[in-house]
C-alpha cells in the first residue's frame, strides 16, 4: 500500500498531479488542498502528499491528500453507501475539510448537496451515517499535537482557487494565478482574487 509520497512535481493537470519519486512518476488524483499545496512547489523543491491506493478490477487510482486528517475524512466519506472515491474527492475539492466536518456535524444537507454530483439524498445519507463521528479537533480544523490543536492546512489560497474555479477557470489556471498574485504581495482572499483576475 502506498500511503505517502515525497518528490518533485513534474506536471500539473486539472485531473491529476504527476509526482516524480526516485525516478518514478506517480499520477495522483488530488484533493483541493493537496493540489494547492503541490502547485506552490517550485524548481527543485519537493512536494509531499498522503495517499490512498484504490484497486478495482478495471482501475487502479492513487488519491492524494494534504494531511492525514483529510485522508481520514476521505475514507469516512467513501464508507458511506453510494459515495465513491471520485465523489469524495469532488467534495474535498469543493469544500475545505473543516467545512465538510461542520456540515456533517450540523446536519447541513443543503451545504453538501451544493457540490456538483452530490444530490440531496446522498448528502442526507452522508450526514446520517457520519453524524456524531466527527470529533471536536476536526471541527476546529486541526489534529491534536501535544495537547494542542494544530492550525488548519487549507488557507485563503484554496478559498481563492475555489472562487476562481467558480468563475469558469480550471484548477490549474486558478492555482497558478493565485501563486502569481501572492508573489505580488496579495494577502487576503479578496486581494488574491482581485490580483489573480487582473493577471488572467
Amino acid at each position: 500500500m502506498i500511503g505517502y509520497l515525497k518528490g518533485r512535481v513534474k506536471y500539473l493537470a486539472p485531473e491529476y498531479v504527476l509526482l516524480e519519486v526516485n525516478g518514478v512518476g506517480y499520477e495522483v488524483v488530488c484533493s483541493g488542498a493537496a493540489f494547492s499545496k503541490l502547485s506552490g512547489v517550485r524548481g527543485n523543491e519537493e512536494g509531499e502528499v498522503y495517499t490512498y491506493l484504490r484497486i478495482q478490477e478495471d482501475d487502479i487510482t492513487l488519491f492524494g491528500f494534504a494531511d492525514l486528517q483529510e485522508k481520514e475524512l476521505f475514507l469516512r466519506l467513501t464508507s458511506v453507501q453510494g459515495v465513491g472515491a471520485k465523489m469524495a474527492i469532488a467534495i474535498l475539492s469543493s469544500m475545505r475539510p473543516t467545512d465538510v466536518s461542520e456540515a456533517i456535524a450540523t446536519a447541513d444537507a443543503k451545504r453538501l448537496s451544493a457540490v456538483k454530483g452530490v444530490g440531496k439524498k446522498t448528502a442526507e445519507r452522508i450526514i446520517l451515517e457520519l453524524h456524531g463521528k466527527i470529533s471536536a479537533d476536526e471541527l476546529l480544523g486541526g489534529d491534536m499535537v501535544g495537547g494542542r490543536i494544530s492550525a488548519p492546512t487549507m488557507s485563503e489560497d484554496e478559498d481563492a482557487v475555489s472562487a476562481l474555479m467558480g468563475l469558469g477557470f480550471t484548477r490549474q489556471e486558478s492555482a497558478r494565478a493565485v501563486e502569481r498574485a501572492k508573489a505580488k504581495g496579495a494577502k487576503t482572499v479578496e486581494e488574491i482574487i482581485a490580483a489573480a483576475l487582473r493577471g488572467m
